[in-house]
């Protein structure tokens, strides 16, 4: 394992550990997310953990059941105790970049629906400002270069010339689990993630943005001295009131 992959791990094993018997838990997707879903699964056979998961992908819920992990939709719960999920960027106040796995609504789906965040990363994800890692936009299909179009304009008004680029893999477009597009915003630092976020949000077309503000709590970052908790200025305690 390389040095990156072991700080994933010790991150993904650290919040394991925030796991207590009973709870409701959301599953993230990505490499270090599947990290945590692996020390989860550990923990809950050796300690005869009864845990419900919502996962935010098919490869996560597979993962997941795989190990003996029971995965249960989300209309089944009123609400998530934690959830526990990776970033591709952590800047200023806990303001994340997701969405790298493609998974970024159902991922801003179970986050919005849970009393706690954790961001789980290796050190590498903590920057000082946003937007080295290309902003990911997830958009209907029917008429998505049109969108796109409507995207780019949308984001030269607030000063970012950026060509949005379609998400492809082996030459064919990348479709999220629930059958949309990606388009990737290579828009370099983000003086004004908000009102990036609301530009976006107001376009039709776009299903949602891979920018998460004020949604993580707390972070555990590995690093080479272990593992290190940030939690979210103006938080006291961890978890949501």
């Amino acid at each position: 394992m390389n040095p990156i992959d072991r700080q994933k791990q010790a991150a993904g094993t650290a919040a394991a550990l925030e796991i207590r018997d009973g709870m409701t838990v959301g599953l993230g997707t990505g490499s270090t997310a599947a990290h945590f879903v692996a020390a989860l699964a550990q923990r809950a056979q050796a300690e005869g953990l009864d845990l419900r998961c919502v996962s935010t992908s098919k490869a996560t819920a597979e993962q997941a059941e795989g190990l003996g992990l029971t995965v249960v939709p989300l209309d089944d719960v009123d609400s998530i105790d934690i959830t526990v999920d990776g970033a591709d960027e952590i800047g200023p106040g806990l303001s994340l970049i997701k969405g790298g796995g493609a998974a970024l609504l159902r991922e801003k789906l179970v986050w919005e629906s849970s009393r706690r965040c954790i961001v789980i990363a290796d050190a590498a994800k903590v920057v000082a400002t946003l937007g080295a890692f290309p902003l990911p936009v997830e958009v209907v299909a029917f008429g998505h270069a049109a969108t796109a179009r409507r995207i780019r304009d949308a984001v030269l008004r607030l000063g970012l010339a950026v060509e949005p680029r379609l998400r492809t893999r082996d030459g064919f477009p990348v479709q999220t689990d629930s059958g949309q597009l990606i388009y990737d915003l290579a828009c370099g630092a983000l003086p004004d993630p908000s009102a990036l976020a609301g530009a976006l949000k107001s376009i039709t077309g776009v299903i949602d943005h891979g920018l998460f503000l004020g949604l993580a709590d707390e972070a555990l970052v590995g690093g080479i001295n272990g593992v290190a908790r940030l939690v979210r200025e103006g938080l006291s305690s961890p978890g949501r009131a």
